[in-house]
């Protein structure tokens, strides 16, 4: 009776060890988007400032305000507030007293990216302009497993990535900006996605693309070459939020919850990710408030700008939607979150922060 059950547990652990392996991973960012947004919807005093509502804040009001927190919200980001609330778990609303925190010192892309994927601070990341990142990051830990390596990915809107994620260290493509996305995957849709990339109107500058284009290539290479461990960046939020375009930064922001809904529901429907796909939702850095006019902008001198929000969602999250359990969370804990979540544990020749204890299944 002792053998067979030693020979049960041999077997439950090899197949545990298996469904581990088949596990995937996706990182989602969207660069400087509230927690007041994500968890109040719109800001009816930043809406009615000229200043900030390119003249037309009579539209914003139809298309996002509702006499509810609860109504605003769900118009700004329905997939979210009608998927991930119910299917998932989401932190950060400081309402509750659950806080989610940079834990750099520093607020802003970089060193906000780096402490998302490598699940460490190093002090010395204090500029957009770094060179290549030294610490080794969550997406360059799976590559380096047998049952993921060239299963990896990464697109971003930003030009920054390759160095964020030391892609020639890395060993995995990252695709950002204006790369030539065809040297990842060459067939005729990537080919015109990238042309029109290359030739399409540039609102931002050589160093980022419009989230449309990144979008669709990082959708794109998805369902084709069907990654292990992926990850996307979307910036057009901060990109808005900077001009001041407070339109233009909730539409954004709706345009990406509705992306992020159509990456979830074709998981939904692949098997290959069904039931085998953990999501991870979040931001690398606050902004300021709407009574200084702050919102805009981010950095040390901007107070509040430190504070974000996550979400998750897979096979083993829980559905506790929103946590309203008072407590301070950091975006450090990311990285180990997301890993132990898939059923790893992430180890780094730098120190790692401890996961987040997500409520699980």
């Amino acid at each position: 009776m002792r053998l067979l059950s030693t020979l049960i547990a041999f077997l439950i652990s090899v197949a545990a060890l298996a469904q581990d392996k088949d596990q995937k991973i996706i990182i989602i960012t969207t660069d400087g988007l509230r927690w007041q947004e994500v968890f109040k919807g719109m800001d009816a005093e930043i809406a009615k400032n000229p200043k900030f509502n390119q003249e037309d804040s009579a539209g914003i009001f139809k298309k996002y305000w509702d006499k509810t927190e609860a109504g605003r919200r769900q118009k700004l980001m329905p997939f979210c507030w009608g998927t991930l609330a119910k299917q998932g778990q989401l932190y950060g609303n400081r309402a509750h007293d659950n806080k989610v925190d940079n834990a750099n010192p520093y607020w802003f892309s970089y060193p906000g990216y780096s402490e998302i994927l490598t699940g460490h601070v190093d002090t010395l990341i204090n500029s957009n302009d770094y060179p290549p990142n030294p610490h080794t990051n969550i997406l360059e830990f799976f590559n380096k497993m047998p049952a993921y390596k060239n299963r990896v990915a990464a697109f971003g809107a930003w030009g920054a990535f390759d160095r964020i994620i030391n892609e020639k260290r890395a060993g995995f493509p990252v695709l950002n900006a204006y790369d030539d996305n065809t040297a990842a995957l060459s067939d005729p849709i990537m080919k015109l996605l990238n042309e029109m990339n290359q030739t399409g109107f540039k609102p931002f500058g050589a160093g980022e693309t419009l989230d449309v284009f990144t979008h669709f290539q990082a959708l794109h290479y998805l369902q084709v070459k069907k990654p292990k461990a992926f990850y996307i960046s979307y910036g057009d939020t901060d990109e808005f939020a900077h001009h001041g375009d407070y339109k233009y930064y909730l539409d954004a922001a709706h345009q990406f919850d509705e992306w992020v809904g159509q990456i979830w529901n074709w998981i939904q429907h692949d098997p290959d990710y069904k039931d085998k796909t953990t999501l991870l939702i979040t931001t690398d850095h606050g902004r300021g408030d709407a009574v200084k006019s702050e919102w805009t902008s981010h950095g040390q001198k901007v107070l509040d700008a430190s504070q974000i929000w996550f979400t998750v969602i897979g096979p083993k999250v829980k559905p506790s939607g929103e946590i309203k359990k008072s407590q301070q969370l950091y975006q450090k804990q990311l990285a180990a979150t997301v890993a132990q979540l898939a059923g790893f544990n992430f180890t780094a020749e730098h120190q790692v922060a401890k996961a987040v204890e997500v409520e699980q299944k």
